[in-house]
């Protein structure tokens, strides 16, 4: 990539964009991330990002406790949870993992954290939740999760257990039930446009971290109907976008 000369490198996750930032100092850095880029070392303020980066950021863990609400008001008769969490991704999936704990306890559910980090251990994690008895099972924000859309779609399928995601409303379109969280789309969009500034002379260390705001609920109605799933009209009347 840097031998090419490019102009401005976009990346979206944190990992990505710390490993950007560790390999130049001189080329322009747009990301995309979830986290807080002043806690994770991505910047030294939000209004002053300073050096060769600058970016967008997301609501990610603010909302990511509220899939498990929505995941409820799908299945109110369901008292047991799960959540896939990717155990390489340790700060985000603890981060995680306590958020979505506590809402558990909040909501009156057990919830039973399972840990995936290679395509081989989804079977294993969908067999383990249905002998559970988990109603759903949450997929944890991780880009190696968010990757494999279509296969954890056709497991949701196979063992007839809903799956929400945490903000991949992308996966929604590939089969996936449900998504609910920050707008990939909107911040992509936003990163985009610090991209676009940036071609056009725009100097990164002047342009201040900017938060995309915007939350999406996503339903896969053709999805639901195929696992016998009747949407509450709740949530139908507050999603922002049905699959049919």
């Amino acid at each position: 990539m840097f031998r090419r000369q490019v102009t401005v490198i976009a990346t979206g996750g944190t990992r990505a964009a710390l490993a950007a930032k560790a390999a130049t100092t001189t080329i322009p850095i747009v990301f995309e991330t979830g986290a807080d880029p002043v806690e994770v070392g991505l910047v030294a303020s939000l209004s002053r990002p300073g050096g060769n980066i600058t970016g967008v950021t997301n609501l990610g863990m603010t909302v990511v406790s509220k899939g498990l609400e929505v995941m409820h008001e799908l299945l109110p008769t369901a008292t047991i949870m799960a959540l896939l969490i990717n155990p390489t991704n340790p700060k985000l999936m603890d981060r995680v993992t306590r958020e979505v704990q506590a809402a558990a306890r909040t909501l009156g559910l057990q919830l039973h954290v399972l840990s995936a980090s290679t395509e081989q251990d989804f079977e294993t994690v969908f067999s383990t939740s249905v002998q559970l008895h988990a109603g759903g099972l949450m997929i944890g924000p991780d880009a190696f999760l968010e990757a494999r859309a279509d296969q954890l779609a056709a497991l949701q399928l196979r063992h007839a257990l809903p799956i929400i995601y945490t903000g991949n409303e992308f996966a929604v379109a590939a089969g996936g039930l449900m998504s609910y969280g920050s707008s990939l789309r909107d911040a992509y969009r936003l990163a985009g446009q610090y991209v676009s500034r940036i071609l056009k002379g725009a100097n990164p260390a002047d342009l201040p971290v900017v938060q995309s705001a915007k939350v999406d609920l996503i339903i896969n109605l053709k999805t639901a109907k195929t696992l016998g799933l009747t949407v509450p009209q709740i949530l139908l009347a507050g999603a922002d976008e049905l699959i049919e």
